[in-house]
């Protein structure tokens, strides 16, 4: 039997539930709601204390007094952290994440949590993240694959703190590692001459991992020549071949492609038109490569390698000496002497390589390869484009010439004219007189001997002691004009003999120091 009992309206109400069990407070909060909870006593005199309480700190945030995002907060944090998961892989879902990216960021939150032993998300702490990165760096694991966990938690951590489920974000102070620092797994392109004996073993060997050996062969040259990912290869079909184009190129929606973006590559005419028979029989919906799982693409095409490198090696048996250079060597090896893989993302590193050998410019590689930013091109692949920093080098000479060479006579009054006028200052106003254009040529000038003879007679004559003065001293030129103040270089007049009896004009030209 439930009892109640009554109080007067906006005190709220207690009541138990069952006879001799404990006092139920029910009141309104400041939002208006109504609000229930267990007094957990069965005293009635500490029922009233403690709903008086309640009732008291909702008069303080109706008069926002106290903050009612923290009742919020609080109340986060004390829902399980699986249950944050749940909400969390619902926002990525609806974000248009791939159901592989979603899985492995919640694998990566989950392992965190279950290392660090997290219930709730107010157990998740910046130490506790960083001793989960410790550990893994103890376990051998690289940089780039620390930097990935961490990437994922911080990011959860973030969407905790945005979405109001968390007073701050704790994971601010936690660094990235350099994955550039400690790479343990690096990709080598694949050479043009292993390429060749690649594509010929491919084509004679039998099927494998449930495709041909012209379907691998394909596949391989494809992701060559476009730059195009697994999953993105996979997503293939033959609606997104356009072969009879005069330059073919194969497409691939945005719902396939890493960037979310829609991507087109163009191939070559032989690829489109290998292409071309290989998907004729093909329904337009069906896919153009019947790919193995994504773990097993790399043990095929290891294995087509491997088939190469044998043949590659039996061709040399009769010559022993390179039969034994041949078995040294890297050549068509998964792995060479410098720890360099050859998987198959490396086929689309080649795509990038070969790109940057042939000379293309590097905003054209960076939109072929789809990267984000240019410095993410030149950091792949900055070093194969051929002969940038010698070529820059060597065109230095041309632009730090020797400087103006002395004027020399040459017998033709236009090119010595020209000359001089190549030094002479432009022309600027003074008061109201102005240089003539019609002065800029003199007839009279034929060549830079007879200035000279002309200089040294004006130096004999003295007439132009005082034009050369010196900072320090306050003489002035002929016509009043103050020369000894640099930030005034105001024109002279040139003495009678350098004017031009043409036009019966004063010259003007800047003072040569």
């Amino acid at each position: 039997m439930t009892t109640k009992r009554q109080r007067p309206r906006g005190t709220g109400t207690l009541y138990k539930r069952v006879e001799g069990g404990p006092w139920i407070a029910r009141w309104y909060a400041h939002d208006g709601k109504r609000k229930e909870a267990s007094t957990r006593t069965t005293d009635k005199a500490a029922a009233e204390r403690i709903l008086s309480k309640r009732l008291a700190d909702t008069a303080l945030r109706k008069d926002g007094v106290i903050d009612a995002r923290l009742d919020a907060i609080q109340e986060q944090a004390r829902r399980p952290i699986s249950e944050h998961l749940d909400d969390y892989e619902a926002k990525l879902s609806a974000g248009g994440r791939t159901e592989t990216h979603i899985q492995t960021q919640l694998y990566c939150i989950r392992q965190a949590a279950e290392c660090d032993q997290w219930n709730t998300i107010g157990d998740v702490t910046a130490d506790g993240v960083n001793r989960y990165a410790g550990s893994m760096k103890q376990s051998n694991r690289s940089a780039q694959t620390i930097r990935n966990h961490l990437a994922a938690i911080k990011s959860f951590v973030h969407w905790l703190f945005v979405n109001g489920k968390l007073s701050h974000d704790p994971l601010v102070s936690v660094k990235m590692p350099n994955a550039k620092a400690d790479r343990k797994r690096k990709r080598r392109m694949l050479l043009h001459d292993e390429w060749e004996w690649l594509r010929l073993i491919t084509i004679a060997n039998p099927d494998r991992y449930s495709m041909t050996g012209q379907s691998r062969m394909l596949l391989y040259a494809t992701a060559i020549q476009t730059g195009l990912r697994s999953s993105e290869l996979r997503s293939l079909s033959r609606g997104n071949l356009f072969l009879a184009n005069e330059k073919p190129y194969i497409t691939c929606s945005a719902s396939n492609t890493k960037n979310r973006k829609d991507a087109r590559q163009y191939i070559q005419n032989d690829l489109a038109d290998e292409l071309r028979e290989y998907v004729a029989t093909k329904a337009p919906r069906s896919p153009v490569f019947a790919m193995p799982p994504r773990w097993d693409v790399a043990s095929m095409l290891r294995d087509d390698l491997a088939d190469a490198r044998r043949e590659w090696l039996e061709s040399a048996t009769n010559n022993p000496s390179e039969y034994e250079k041949r078995v040294q060597s890297d050549f068509l090896a998964a792995v060479n002497h410098e720890g360099e893989h050859l998987d198959f993302h490396a086929l689309r590193h080649t795509c990038g390589a070969w790109l940057a050998m042939t000379g293309a410019h590097v905003k054209a590689v960076q939109s072929i390869m789809r990267h984000s930013s240019i410095t993410l091109t030149m950091d792949t692949y900055g070093h194969l484009f051929p002969g940038q920093e010698a070529n820059t080098v060597s065109n230095l000479p041309n632009m730090l010439g020797d400087g103006p060479q002395e004027l020399r006579a040459t017998g033709t009054a236009d090119v010595a004219a020209n000359a001089i006028n190549r030094y002479r200052p432009k022309p600027r106003q003074l008061g109201r007189e102005t240089v003539q254009s019609s002065a800029a040529t003199c007839d009279d000038v034929v060549n830079s001997d007879t200035l000279k003879s002309r200089h040294l007679t004006l130096q004999n004559k003295g007439k132009c002691d005082n034009v050369q003065t010196d900072a320090n001293n306050n003489n002035y030129a002929p016509g009043g004009i103050r020369t000894h103040d640099p930030r005034f270089r105001k024109p002279v007049l040139y003495p009678t003999e350098l004017r031009a009896p043409s036009t019966g004009n004063r010259l003007y030209a800047t003072r040569i120091l």
